[in-house]
């Protein structure tokens, strides 16, 4: 028996052995450690660091003409991400605006032909003034040589006279009348010509509206601020409308997502308060609260017959770090970093020493 361990540790496989259990049995006995550490009312979990992934995407089909921001590139609300080809559109607002002067001028005329209609109109309505006094006149001089005719004081022919003057003065004031009935009908259509223009230039403009907010979506802004995580296309390619063009991270929306067995998931409360350590940096703190709990279990073994197997269910947690204070310290908090979250599923427990340690403010 001491030949043989002789053997094994003058054999340098021997000694990388020893070596490497040495090494797992320290491992095993710090993680143990760790974990005696943590207070019954303290749950803990490995997650991964994640953020609210948003797509940028064009509204309508086209050709990408360029894009500003580069992957892993560092945003701001509002900030010109990227700008699609707008030949097309700009042509169709020229043409637009064609439309809308267009309606304009088609309005200016027809109000002058609604003064030029009234005008007429006012002068028919004068015809017919003096008009209706001539039929008058005529009517009253054809009755009085209707009264001396019958006295045999004027000839028959005077009143014959009289009686074709009065019916030409009654002819001339229904012409008279008649173009009063025109003017009106040419203030009518002038005013429907109105109406028409409005309606011209209502549609213009609504196209023009319309065009110019085509115009601002080709260009494509960062609705929050975030990191590009990474690019779908390249300029000079087309895409279809509502295709996808880069996609961007929201950085004021972070989270790490772990899980708990069913007896620690259901004393966890939203809102909870939780703390995250990451694996780039041991040393340091960031605290979070419970902002989601799954209703279901995510891990279900086929079928859960006993109570034992209830114990095995696995929830889904989410433990969020608050927007103030990843504006401070983006550097600690990046999407993807792995870690492990540690959640005080009961409230009355004071937090160890080593998670108020290098804690984040």
């Amino acid at each position: 028996m001491l030949d043989r361990q002789a053997r094994l540790f003058k054999s340098p496989w021997g000694w990388m052995a020893v070596l490497v259990a040495v090494a797992a049995g320290g491992w095993y006995a710090t993680q143990r450690l760790s974990e005696d550490q943590l207070p019954p009312g303290i749950a803990q979990g490995n997650g991964r660091i994640e953020a609210v992934a948003i797509d940028i995407s064009a509204r309508t089909g086209g050709r990408i003409e360029a894009i500003l921001v580069r992957e892993g590139e560092t945003v701001k609300t509002g900030q010109i991400l990227a700008q699609m080809d707008t030949q097309d559109v700009k042509a169709q607002l020229r043409e637009a605006r064609a439309q809308w002067q267009r309606g304009r001028i088609g309005r200016d005329v027809a109000e002058s032909g609604v003064v030029e209609a009234q005008a007429e109109h006012s002068a028919a309505q004068a015809v017919v003034a003096q008009r209706l006094s001539e039929f008058e006149a005529a009517d009253r001089k054809l009755g009085r040589s209707q009264q001396l005719i019958d006295r045999n004081t004027v000839a028959q022919q005077t009143v014959d006279d009289d009686r074709s003057r009065m019916e030409g003065a009654r002819a001339a004031l229904d012409a008279a009348r008649a173009q009063v009935a025109a003017a009106e009908a040419g203030i009518a259509t002038a005013r429907a010509r109105i109406v028409d223009a409005d309606a011209i230039i209502e549609a213009a403009e609504a196209t023009i509206q319309r065009i110019q907010v085509e115009l601002d979506d080709s260009t494509l802004r960062s609705p929050r601020d975030g990191r590009v995580q990474y690019l779908v296309a390249q300029p000079g390619e087309v895409v279809a409308g509502g295709g996808r063009v880069l996609n961007l991270i929201d950085l004021s929306d972070v989270y790490m997502t772990f899980f708990l067995p069913t007896v620690e998931a259901g004393r966890v409360a939203l809102g909870a308060e939780a703390r995250i350590v990451l694996d780039t940096a041991p040393g340091v703190v960031v605290p979070a609260e419970v902002s989601f709990l799954s209703d279901v279990a995510q891990f279900t073994p086929r079928t859960v017959e006993t109570s034992e197997e209830r114990q095995n269910l696995m929830f889904r947690v989410r433990a969020r770090v608050a927007p103030e204070l990843l504006k401070k310290h983006a550097d600690y908090v990046k999407p993807g970093l792995p870690g492990v979250a540690y959640v005080r599923i009961d409230p009355d427990v004071e937090w160890p020493a080593s998670l108020n340690t290098g804690l984040l403010k």
